[in-house]
């Protein structure tokens, strides 16, 4: 069989059964997109093996064989399991996530915080930085600003003795 013979007869195929065959492979798949990417797999094939079909069978028998056996080596296949676990992950993620609200009020909240924190003077506000914010130990933020560690504890303790008032009075003590 020449290439046109086999691109006239695959282009029949493909109009006649590619919609029956995106319905049954989303049947196994339950995505749209994945069963049509498998549906194309399965004309490649067919386009590849169409010289060595026995015509035994009816070619829509054959390519819904192909069609599921394309189907289940992608539910065998680790990209699938991958994606299953991504999407379990997302799920579970997702139900633990803050609602839209209470998201809008952190954010809210965070920079008042930060204001608060940008109000103090500058000795307390760079060792509240570094140790809040940039995760730095107590040795770190003492290299960094060039003065002893108990000097910088002893400015972290200053400095929340400063912004407790100032939390309290602003109501961010509650939880």
């Amino acid at each position: 069989m020449n290439k046109s013979e086999k691109d006239y007869i695959l282009e029949k195929m493909m109009i006649e059964y590619g919609n029956e065959l995106v319905r049954l492979a989303f049947s196994y798949v339950k995505d749209t997109e994945i069963a049509k990417d498998l549906v194309q797999n399965t004309f490649i094939k067919c386009y590849k093996n169409i010289d060595s079909f026995r015509y035994d069978a009816q070619i829509k028998t054959w390519l819904y064989r192909i069609t599921i056996n394309e189907c289940k080596d992608y539910l065998r296949s680790w990209n699938y399991k991958k994606v299953r676990v991504k999407d379990f992950i997302n799920d579970t993620t997702r139900s633990f996530l803050p609602s839209t609200e209470k998201t809008v009020i952190d954010k809210y909240k965070d920079k008042e915080i930060k204001d608060t924190i940008f109000s103090l003077p500058k000795l307390y506000r760079e060792v509240v930085y570094l140790y809040y914010y940039d995760s730095l130990k107590t040795e770190e933020i003492a290299d960094v600003l060039g003065i002893p560690a108990n000097t910088v504890k002893t400015r972290l303790r200053r400095a929340k003795q400063r912004l407790k008032p100032m939390l309290k009075e602003a109501k961010f003590n509650e939880g």
